[in-house]
């Protein structure tokens, strides 16, 4: 007995288009991953639907760009927004989930935004997967093209310059090392569903 598929949803907001491109790859990184679907889910403009693919989600990707050191007020909104979902005995426990965020500075106290993202997960009772990647950019060797060159552990992270739309920003490391937070979320949602499989079959 074997899941067929992983479904994989990105719930992100972005404020003018550099945090859509940065969801964007991260979806793609996610569906490299055989058997895998990954759906975009814009979440300052929720419809019913969108609510019952992040309840039918095996894996939910929260992203959103950082805004004063916070993640911006359309994702607070939709954090504080699932708590129907919290109260409805916890009913996305059990799922995996990840993050990431974009600011204009190299910094931008982006670490907080990824930290509110593994809490509200945790109160769901989610489990949080890291990014699970060295840094980049670290030695004198290093370059800005590398991937994780903001050295994040907890998610992925990613800069625009002020003065790029997104059709520039985030560069393309930055792109990639969503892909790889994605294409890491994808492998360890597969590995607990096929643990949930061997568990039921040996009950």
């Amino acid at each position: 007995m074997e899941h067929e598929t992983a479904a994989v949803a990105v719930a992100y907001h972005s404020g003018y288009g550099h945090t859509a491109r940065l969801a964007a790859a991260v979806a793609t990184g996610a569906r490299a991953v055989p058997a895998t679907q990954a759906v975009l889910i814009d979440v300052a403009s929720m419809s019913p639907e969108d609510w019952q693919v992040l309840d039918r989600a095996d894996a939910i990707i929260f992203g959103a760009p950082t805004y004063m050191g916070s993640a911006s007020s359309a994702f607070k909104a939709f954090a504080e927004a699932t708590s129907p979902v919290w109260a409805d005995g916890l009913r996305w426990k059990d799922k995996i989930a990840a993050g990431f965020t974009n600011s204009q500075a190299v910094n931008g106290d982006k670490l907080n935004t990824l930290v509110g993202f593994a809490i509200l997960a945790a109160q769901h009772g989610m489990h949080w997967v890291s990014l699970g990647m060295y840094p980049g950019w670290a030695t004198s060797a290093g370059s800005p093209d590398d991937e994780n060159r903001l050295g994040a552990y907890l998610g992925a992270m990613a800069q625009s310059n002020g003065d790029e739309g997104p059709d520039l920003a985030p560069p393309d490391s930055d792109l990639r090392t969503g892909q790889r937070l994605g294409r890491r979320v994808a492998e360890v949602t597969h590995q607990w569903l096929r643990g949930r499989v061997a568990s039921a079959v040996a009950a």
